[in-house]
């Protein structure tokens, strides 16, 4: 099963991008086909099942709240199988840590049909924006203005920790242009976290 690529910090300001909210959870995977449903899960480095703790907690959640819409999308977009990636967060998720003993959520943050590749932002919207996904803060070129209101936190509709830039398929890698924003905010907790830990807070941020 596919992992989810790594997203990096350098900036593309020739593309025109979607900047969707960064949700600060842990990445989960499911894949689904027409037999089985989903069938197969895995948080980003390992699968898992309802029985792995604490990460299986996220596949009820995806179930109850995701299979049915999916599969009645899936199905209309004659898609035999397909990959589909979410952020499972809570209130005090913090870089990668979770607080259990309060409600998690999950939400879907984007889908790779089978042999197509992750979708690119304008069809993932198109296909998936009636369901819950991360909020859609900006559209167009990035600029200063954009830089600056997600370092100091202003920018409408985006939670703690940034935004998610995602473009139009890069010509050598067939995927997606993504790259991230953090708030000035977050990476000072973060650094707070870390307690001078150079090589942790690079890993993280």
């Amino acid at each position: 099963m596919k992992s989810y690529p790594s997203i990096t910090k350098e900036i593309r300001q020739d593309v025109y991008i979607y900047a969707f909210d960064k949700l600060d959870g842990s990445n989960i995977r499911a894949e689904w086909n027409t037999k089985k449903g989903f069938y197969k899960f895995g948080t980003r480095n390992q699968l898992t099942d309802e029985k792995t703790m604490p990460f299986g907690r996220a596949i009820p959640l995806i179930r109850e709240k995701y299979e049915e819409d999916l599969t009645a999308i899936f199905k209309e977009q004659d898609w035999r199988d397909a990959l589909c990636f979410f952020e499972f967060w809570g209130p005090d998720s913090f870089a990668g840590n979770h607080n259990f003993e309060k409600k998690m959520d999950i939400t879907l943050i984007d889908v790779n049909p089978y042999k197509e590749g992750i979708l690119v932002p304008t069809q993932f919207i198109k296909i998936f924006g009636h369901l819950d996904i991360p909020k859609v803060c900006y559209e167009g070129r990035v600029t200063t203005e954009l830089f600056d209101k997600v370092k100091q936190s202003t920018l409408e509709g985006m939670t703690f920790e940034g935004v998610v830039c995602k473009g139009a398929n890069d010509k050598l890698t067939k995927m997606p242009i993504m790259f991230k924003i953090k708030s000035k905010a977050w990476l000072d907790k973060l650094r707070e976290y870390c307690k001078g830990d150079e090589r942790l807070f690079e890993k993280l941020s």
